[in-house]
């Protein structure tokens, strides 16, 4: 069964308008409602009801107790699979969970009076009944008590619809390698990135979210002068408040029909905000570690602030998506504001579904740059910069994102990205390229909520340009990538990580880097 990709889908559709979905309010850098899920997430998702038993994803039909699970769930409707679509049919059983589910027989036998049940089945059921009586009246004392718990909670919140949620991400890492007469700031640090937000819903088919952040870590990590000296070592959690509670995002989302959203973001924008950026590792505290693999750079164009945008549900399978933002909306100077920005991009993906095991983006881009730079921090100095052009620049691209899941619990990913700039007053103009392929394995050992991932990639890169006045990267650089994310809890994870560089700044002259990280994610 491949739900992993109907949350994906579902997450990021204009017709979810119960406030329900805020709960998951922190997903990294990503919205909840638009961002790719990776598959091991999907074993938190519990099952709303099974109506074959082709959706419990580890019976076959030779296992021996096929036909009667069939039997169950297909005449009489009373069995419900374990979070991840799983039966676990070698568990044992205990009595408790043996009384959840003969009461929810007969509750099935109740609502379904049609069914035709042989004599002797009411005779097996009514001495079950009776055999499990004890159980029955504790499962159903205790649901009585869930209830009267939850009516007190409901009572006791100062707003029946303000949803918080938080999330805390402690990180132990260090830099190896590079230049070494350089790299002196790459000596191990310990650093959080901690952020608390709030939801709520004034209709139920809107959504207002804010969120407060605080960071410390300093001088832009191991990516300093003093240290590798390139964006290429940036973490994907990295960030430096000094410590001082900010204000980090700010949005209110509200539906104009079940297909169609609207969003408003005036502060922390990106093109991500709106665009699904359709990558499993795009989750600053359970995702890739670095800034690079995440995601792919078209959707961190500009370094904006604000911005908005719409997303249409156009059929079941198709997504038509659009983003406009800029930098320093809330300044009425020339050169600022919100249509005269000295700094602005626009952006349009066609989402698709063309198979239930598949999902692709294909998206196109339109900027605006007063000094000609692209502001990714994805890929070399030059990259960013497009070799310093320096003068006003219209940035036109085209992004291709992929996710495929060939097997149950594999994943595939890619995106590529091509970037054009053409200087407004000259002649002046450049080319970036940068890509990634990722592959990850859910539950490796059996263990519900761990992935192990592998990405390869190149980061941003001047490929070829004209009156550039520093020419085009002369190398290549490859980012090589791999974590392991360990779930100790629903809400603690552990993620142990490396990822090298080649050739940094694309100068086969720089040695390889190196930066390893422990990072520990707490979610309340």
């Amino acid at each position: 069964m491949q739900r992993w990709l109907m949350d994906i889908w579902e997450q990021g559709g204009p017709w979810i308008t119960s406030i329900g979905v805020s709960l998951m309010v922190f997903q990294g850098a990503s919205p909840a409602w638009g961002k790719g899920i990776d598959p091991a997430i999907d074993s938190a998702l519990p099952l709303k009801s099974i109506t074959s038993v082709s959706e419990l994803s580890d019976v076959e039909p030779t296992d021996w107790a096929y036909q009667a699970l069939q039997s169950l769930i297909e005449r009489y409707g009373c069995v419900t699979g374990l979070p991840g679509g799983r039966f676990e049919g070698r568990r044992s059983l205990t009595r408790y969970e043996f009384a959840a589910a003969l009461n929810r027989c007969f509750e099935a036998l109740v609502q379904g009076p049609s069914l035709e049940i042989s004599q002797e089945d009411l005779a097996t059921l009514e001495r079950l009944q009776q055999d499990f009586q004890a159980e029955l009246s504790t499962v159903s004392g205790r649901v009585e008590t869930l209830s009267s718990r939850i009516a007190d909670l409901e009572a006791q919140e100062f707003s029946p619809t303000l949803v918080m949620g938080g999330e805390s991400i402690f990180a132990l890492s260090a830099g190896f390698g590079g230049d070494r007469e350089q790299s002196e700031a790459t000596n191990p640090v310990l650093t959080h990135l901690t952020r608390l937000g709030f939801v709520s819903s004034f209709t139920g088919r809107d959504r207002l979210r804010f969120e407060f952040q605080a960071s410390n870590f300093a001088n832009r990590g191991f990516a300093t002068p003093s240290g590798f000296n390139t964006d290429m070592a940036l973490l994907s959690f990295q960030g430096n408040t000094n410590n001082r509670v900010q204000l980090s995002r700010l949005e209110y989302r509200f539906a104009l029909s079940d297909r169609f959203v609207v969003t408003a973001r005036p502060v922390g924008f990106s093109l991500s905000s709106v665009l699904t950026a359709n990558s499993p590792y795009f989750d600053a505290g359970r995702g890739a570690i670095s800034r690079f693999a995440e995601a792919s750079p078209a959707f961190k164009l500009g370094r904006l602030d604000a911005g908005g945008g719409f997303d249409w549900l156009v059929s079941n399978n198709v997504r038509l998506q659009a983003a406009y933002g800029v930098r320093n909306a809330n300044r009425p100077e020339e050169g600022r504001g919100v249509f005269n920005s000295d700094h602005s991009a626009f952006g349009v993906q066609l989402f698709l579904r063309p198979a239930p095991s598949l999902l692709t983006g294909i998206s196109y881009v339109n900027a605006y740059s007063s000094n000609g730079r692209l502001d990714t921090f994805t890929g070399s100095f030059l990259a960013d910069t497009n070799s310093f052009i320096n003068e006003p620049a219209r940035i036109q691209g085209v992004n291709a994102t992929l996710q495929w899941r060939p097997a149950g619990r594999l994943t595939f990913s890619t995106w590529g990205t091509w970037l054009f700039s053409n200087a407004v007053n000259s002649d002046r103009s450049a080319t970036t390229t940068s890509y990634l392929f990722g592959i990850s394995y859910s539950e490796p050992f059996e263990r519900q909520g761990d992935l192990l991932a592998l990405l390869v990639g190149q980061p941003l890169r001047v490929v070829s340009g004209t009156g550039l006045p520093f020419g085009e990267d002369e190398d290549t650089s490859l980012h090589f990538e791999l974590f392991y994310r360990l779930r100790v809890s629903d809400r603690i994870s552990i993620t142990p990580g490396v990822f090298v560089v080649t050739n940094p700044e694309h100068n086969a002259d720089n040695p390889a880097l190196v930066v390893g990280t422990i990072r520990t994610t707490f979610r309340f």
